[in-house]
């Protein structure tokens, strides 16, 4: 018996009969400049199929060559999620064809992955903490990227034909497979988001990846089942694949469970199967059957030899690991002197990072936090983009601070400056000299436009001589106009209050 995919099932009645299971498989490009396995660069955006070789087309007589840094930067994730790291590791083959995958098997990790057992502790909305257990931390190639023309989903099925680039085939990753999650009952949705937000913030303190969502650099399979209440075996699994966003984590797993409790209650049962996520609507949609490990035929990988990861290196590099963020943002918190909310909110935008950097670069904290979480998130918005994608850095974002700390700039010209940073036109200083924004100080050109100004509006220049200081507001305000706002507002009120005596 069959049920639509639009006929959902109440939240509250679905934790009425049935406890949700979900596992979460995390895939991570590494930042690295050249692929996995050759030499090819990892830039993203580059022309289609122009950054491919022999090695990641799977060309015959290729070999393939793992990259050493991907290698330190798995160990570094494996330590950074409490695993324990295989000292000796090996690559195998997945087989399976299908057009993305240029050698029709993909060079993974299987039975022994390079890290594994270990954990995650996140932090819910009302500051509970919840443990999230890590089965494994593998290293793996990307597969490329198909094109599919002519539909209205951009999905194949409509589509007229297909294009393929392989840029993105053979760049580094490292796949985080979680293991069930139980348990969570009506907070299963944020238990995801929250896990899924704590492994980015953990992978970008490391350095290992930019952690873009937007760009596909970090993407989440999202696995669900529902268990019938007197069950005392998982039920099974659908695959929400590649959602890439956290908010859309959240909505894959609400809307998995209101659909499987549709479905099963009706009678129906769950097919173990990929799904797609629709960001327009939080639906998800059939994709294909699921394979199983069997299906892949795993098989070492005969030309890569095993991966060893001696004990005194792991150690070193258990030395390299940041300060966690959670733990850098509690620490903060206190020096700042910020209630949980203003801190639970600057997290939510991602605004930590940045603020914290732009005070290392120079800036007041208050300074720096007022900038990014107004008019640079303001920015943000407008040019939809997030705000750590924004082609500013904390650095320049200090030296905007700074002019305007010296005077050099109003808060307004100082807006004009960073929109031209955004925008491309260089460095703040150079704009600054370029458009010629430094406030103006010469007092004599000051008062030339003050007097003008008092000249044009004898009646406001009345109203100040009998008292009233507050109509020098309409002055001051001609004066900034005249002079492009490029006066210091306090010095021109001064002006104007001494000439008007």
């Amino acid at each position: 018996m069959s049920v639509a995919t639009d006929d959902l099932m109440d939240f509250d009645e679905v934790l009425e009969r049935f406890d949700p299971v979900m596992g979460m498989e995390v895939h991570v490009e590494l930042g690295t400049e050249t692929k996995m396995f050759c030499g090819c660069p990892t830039t993203f955006g580059g022309d289609p199929n122009s950054q491919v070789c022999p090695a990641c087309l799977g060309l015959p007589g290729s070999l393939p060559v793992a990259n050493a840094e991907a290698i330190e930067s798995a160990v570094r994730i494996g330590l950074a999620l409490n695993c324990s790291i295989r000292e000796s590791s090996v690559f195998a083959r997945k087989n399976y064809f299908y057009p993305d995958q240029p050698k029709n098997y993909q060079i993974s990790q299987y039975d022994e992955p390079i890290a594994y057992e270990g954990y995650l502790d996140v932090v819910l909305d009302d500051g509970v903490t919840w443990r999230v257990e890590i089965e494994r931390a593998h290293m793996e190639e990307d597969t490329g990227k198909s094109l599919h023309v002519g539909g209205a989903t951009g999905r194949i099925h409509g589509a007229s034909h297909s294009l393929l680039d392989y840029n993105r085939a053979g760049v580094p990753l490292v796949e985080i497979v979680s293991k069930p999650i139980a348990g969570a009952g009506e907070r299963a949705p944020e238990v995801a988001r929250a896990y899924v937000t704590a492994l980015r913030d953990l992978l970008r303190s490391l350095g290992v990846s930019d952690v873009r969502m937007d760009q596909g650099s970090m993407r989440c399979d999202v696995n669900l089942s529902l268990m019938a209440k007197d069950a005392a075996e998982f039920g099974t699994r659908t695959e929400t694949k590649n959602v890439n966003s956290l908010k859309s984590v959240e909505a894959a797993v609400d809307y998995e469970m209101r659909r499987q409790g549709a479905l099963l209650a009706a009678g129906g049962e769950v097919i173990q199967e990929t799904r797609h996520f629709h960001e327009s609507d939080g639906t998800t949609s059939p994709g294909r059957r699921k394979e199983t490990a069997e299906d892949y035929r795993y098989f070492p990988e005969p030309d890569l030899p095993p991966v060893i990861a001696e004990p005194a290196w792991v150690e070193q590099l258990r030395g390299t690991l940041p300060e966690l963020p959670w733990v850098r943002r509690a620490r903060i918190q206190a020096e700042w002197g910020v209630s949980d909310e203003v801190m639970r909110d600057l997290v939510n935008v991602g605004a930590v990072d940045l603020i914290i950097a732009t005070a290392e670069a120079g800036a007041a904290p208050d300074a720096a936090r007022s900038w990014w979480v107004s008019f640079l998130a303001q920015q943000a918005n407008t040019r939809g983009t997030e705000l750590t994608a924004l082609a500013i850095t904390p650095a320049q974002v200090a030296e905007v601070i700074g002019l305007v700390d010296e005077g050099k700039l109003t808060n307004k010209l100082a807006q004009q400056v960073v929109v031209a940073v955004l925008d491309g036109e260089g460095e703040p200083a150079q704009i600054v000299a370029d458009r010629g924004l430094e406030v103006v100080r010469d007092d004599s050109a000051l008062q030339a436009a003050v007097d003008a100004a008092l000249a044009a509006n004898p009646d406001i220049a009345d109203k100040i001589r009998d008292g009233k200081v507050q109509a020098a507001g309409k002055i001051v305000g001609d004066v900034m106009k005249a002079t492009r706002g490029q006066a210091d507002p306090a010095r021109v009120k001064e002006l104007v209050l001494a000439a008007c005596q």
